[in-house]
């Protein structure tokens, strides 16, 4: 996505609908075989008004009849936790356990490979969508990054568009390859 650091949301906002509602954007053109996975970094400052963004943006493509299916990262791994009774456990044992091993803990219990990708990939097989919106991630960091979600993802999700809202920065280099700084 086009990196509009210094302009406005609402700016961002309009300049986001209007390439997501493209054409070129919803059939995938100019990637060639590329996965069609798109970054939207954010100041983590305005998470709470990007959210809300984000709300009035789906409202707004599914007006123009674009279907957008958001999973949130966060939601994934509470359903995760409460389908293998672990929840509960894990509130009790967090308060025993240091933040290395508290971090082990969600690690071994939320694989992105086992458990997550998984999941996601059942949440998108249950819904019609054009384009697949990825919240959640500052949510669930640092035992799950966002990488390893869009590497694991990337056979599951190369039908649709897949933008990941990100709150920190994305850096993409034809030289060095891409970063994402977090926060």
């Amino acid at each position: 996505m086009s990196h509009l650091e210094n302009s406005s949301l609402n700016e961002r906002f309009q300049h986001i609908l209007k390439l997501m509602s493209s054409n070129a954007f919803l059939n995938k053109e100019g990637l060639g075989n590329k996965v069609p996975f798109f970054i939207c970094p954010f100041n983590v400052k305005e998470t709470v008004d990007f959210y809300d963004a984000i709300g009035k943006l789906k409202n707004q493509l599914l007006r123009k009849n674009i279907a957008v299916l958001e999973i949130n990262l966060y939601n994934v791994v509470l359903d995760i936790l409460n389908e293998r009774n672990l929840f509960e456990r894990i509130i009790e044992t967090e308060k025993k356990l240091d933040k290395s091993q508290l971090m082990e803990l969600f690690q071994s219990v939320l694989s992105v490979e086992d458990y997550i990708i998984p999941k996601m990939s059942k949440i998108m097989k249950e819904n019609s969508f054009q384009i697949l919106f990825i919240t959640g991630v500052g949510e669930v960091f640092p035992y799950i990054r966002s990488h390893s979600v869009l590497n694991n993802l990337q056979k599951e999700a190369k039908e649709q568009p897949t933008v990941l809202f990100f709150p920190g920065i994305y850096n993409a280099n034809n030289k060095t390859g891409s970063t994402l700084n977090l926060f």
